[in-house]
């Protein structure tokens, strides 16, 4: 094993949190290794948000070609040709994954395509990919190896072969009938985009509703949407089984509902189940790091593990999985480590985007998370067909929601299902950031005809 010298720090994996925060360091002069084992740029540019929005867009494009018409444009067939979405997905995948390369390199960061694991607190082993082996130290080592699509204990699901949110994205044959297993944010979203390319698709989700997080009347909307689009979307139904179906490539899935087991046959299976941590290879107990009963570091507000010197920022420590808390996570520990300190994840308002179409943005506090904290609450209410910009766009599906404090005036949460929902809903977190009152919204002057000024109309219903 080739001994290597001592840095001041280094970071295990290059996701969103990982990379900048390598590229920080290396910048204030701190001599910084960071340690990739696959590609830089982790989940979200490689097999995350940017190939799957990439890819959502492909889908867009085919439905409102095929919905053309509808506004009074005449076009032939619509064909949608799956390699040719395969090949605009990785090349621009590949364009941010060398951008991000050159930028860590360029910034002085030692970059170790490898596999780390814990020798001590303070100590590494990096396997490369090229055959050495390094062993590296530091007082200063961050944790950013992330998580991966998890594989239910279903019987028999390992004999078959299963599609996951990665490899579902190399097909370059349309599937004649997708079977989802998994109403998460992952399942809908490629459940609706397979739908608009062309396939038949089955959500099997065990919960009584999509999206298990969300308000019941929002779940119940956004599975009229699925639906509409000519989804199968079965509830409080369990996948107990797999097994090869009746003739080449098919798979046979047998599900539990309320009212006994089925069979559904399909040509391709995608287990969207959620997603475990990367971290059974890094040898944390030579280090003494502590995890939960998943594998997720444990990490406090300060994104400190129980060891000194010992971080972890990212979906490895089990929070919101999303990108823009990892670069949140980078955010805190710049300033920890480079700066005055202080930085937190307390009170952090956590927004998120589920990209199916239109879309679900959410923020804060959901009407039954409000609930059950007692708190004292008004809820303002109305349906996209509200809104003049989304009738005009003929774009009028989905609801608005906002949940507003009694006392104080001020806006606790809401979720937008509708177009653009993302967009409108980072409205509401600006106003939620500044304390604002609802009735600035209400009664703010925005541009006709906008999306904006929904937010007007949203309001004004607690006033009736």
């Amino acid at each position: 094993m080739r001994e290597d010298h001592h840095y001041d720090a280094i970071i295990i994996g290059s996701g969103q949190g990982g990379g900048p925060l390598a590229m920080a360091l290396a910048k204030a002069g701190r001599q910084t290794a960071l340690v990739e084992r696959e590609h830089v740029g982790g989940t979200c540019i490689n097999e995350g948000c940017t190939p799957t929005k990439t890819m959502v867009a492909s889908a867009r494009a085919a439905y409102l070609a095929r919905r053309a018409s509808d506004y009074g444009v005449h076009t032939g067939p619509v064909s949608v040709n799956l390699a040719e979405v395969r090949e605009r997905k990785r090349a621009i995948v590949e364009r941010f994954r060398s951008g991000d390369q050159r930028r860590i390199q360029r910034d002085g960061v030692d970059l170790l395509m490898g596999e780390a694991r814990f020798l001590s607190a303070t100590s590494l082993e990096v396997r490369l990919n090229e055959g050495e082996t390094r062993a590296l130290a530091a007082d200063t080592i961050i944790i950013n190896t992330g998580a991966r699509p998890a594989s239910p204990p279903i019987d028999g699901l390992v004999r078959v072969a299963c599609l996951n949110s990665t490899s579902i994205m190399e097909l370059d044959v349309l599937p004649e009938h997708l079977l989802v297993i998994g109403g998460g944010y992952v399942g809908v979203e490629f459940g609706q985009m397979f739908r608009r390319f062309g396939s038949r698709v089955t959500i099997v989700q065990r919960g009584s509703q999509l999206l298990e997080r969300e308000d019941a009347d929002v779940a119940e909307a956004v599975a009229a949407i699925l639906r509409e689009d000519g989804i199968d979307v079965l509830l409080n139904t369990e996948t107990v089984r797999a097994e090869p179906g009746a003739g080449d490539d098919k798979v046979r899935l047998t599900v539990r509902t309320l009212e006994g087991d089925q069979t559904l046959d399909g040509s391709h299976v995608l287990v969207a189940a959620g997603r475990v941590p990367n971290t059974e290879a890094l040898n944390l107990p030579a280090a003494g790091v502590e995890t939960d009963v998943r594998g997720n570091v444990r990490v406090n507000e300060r994104l400190e593990t129980n060891v000194p010197g010992v971080y972890a920022v990212g979906d490895v420590t089990g929070g919101p999985a999303f990108t823009h808390i990892s670069y949140d996570d980078f955010r805190i520990l710049r300033t920890n480590l480079l700066g005055e300190g202080g930085a937190s994840t307390r009170n952090r308002l956590v927004p998120y985007t589920v990209f199916i179409d239109p879309q679900l943005g959410r923020i804060g506090l959901s009407e039954e998370e409000a609930r059950k904290q007692g708190r004292n609450i008004r809820v303002a209410s109305m349906p996209m067909s509200y809104v003049a910009r989304a009738l005009e766009v003929d774009e009028s599906r989905g609801l608005m929601k906002a949940i507003v404090d009694s006392d104080t005036g001020e806006i606790l949460g809401g979720a937008v299902l509708g177009i653009e929902g993302g967009e409108i809903m980072a409205m509401l977190e600006i106003a939620m950031l500044g304390h604002l009152p609802y009735t600035v919204l209400r009664d703010a002057i925005f541009a006709h005809p906008t999306l904006a000024e929904s937010l007007n109309t949203l309001f004004a219903t607690l006033d009736r």
